[in-house]
This record gives structure tokens, sequence and C-alpha cells, in this order.
């Protein structure tokens, strides 16, 4: 899969998007929109993954009672974050401003998402 113009697509869907990084087969693909500041260190993001990965494999564990988990999102104080899976193991992680329209946003995703994976 071309992961980083997957990144480029996602970050061009919404000016709301900061930042979107594609893991998948311990790799990281990852673009910041321009003009913006990171809130993490790139060892925070890597650890921030880590436990989004491992946050995500204990979702598929209930899949077979209430279905498979399509996108997870949280509220932070200063961003949203919304995690899709993607390939075999794969995901998605995209942080959004608070005034974003966070389903919207996913909906455009999982298009982009569809189309280039």
């Amino acid at each position: 899969m071309e992961y980083e113009k997957i990144c480029d697509y996602i970050l061009e869907c919404d000016k709301k998007i900061r930042y979107v990084g594609v893991y998948d087969y311990g790799e990281l693909y990852d673009k910041m929109k321009e003009g913006l500041q990171s809130h993490l260190s790139r060892e925070e993001t890597e650890l921030s993954l880590s436990q989004a990965v491992y946050r995500w494999s204990t979702r598929k564990k209930t899949s077979e009672k209430i279905g498979k988990p399509i996108f997870a999102l949280a509220k932070y104080e200063k961003i949203f974050r919304i995690t899709i899976p993607i390939g075999g193991a794969g995901l998605i992680l995209i942080s959004t401003e608070l005034d974003a329209d966070v389903i919207e946003i996913v909906d455009k995703i999982i298009k982009i998402k569809n189309k280039y994976s």
C-alpha cells in the first residue's frame, strides 16, 4: 500500500486535521499539517501508537458479539484522536482540532482508505 499517499490524501481532506499517521508492519508513515507544532515528541508519538495498537487488539476480542470495530474516538483537552484500522493489523491515527466535525472526517477517511488500500 502507498501509505505516504494515503497520509497526504487524508491530511488534505479536511482543514481541521492536524496530524495523520499510518502504522503497519512495524513502520510509521506520518505527516503533520504544515505550520503546526506537534503536541508530542517523536518518541511520545511512537509510545502512544504502541498503546493504540494494544487497545485496538483488545477491541477486536469482542467483535464476535458486538461486531468489528470501525473506528475509535478519544477527546483530549487539546485534540480529538481518531483510530481506524487499515490492512492486516495496521492503524490510521488522526488528530484534529476540537471544533472539527469528527464523524464527517471519519467518513472521508474511510472512503480514502477503501479507495487506496
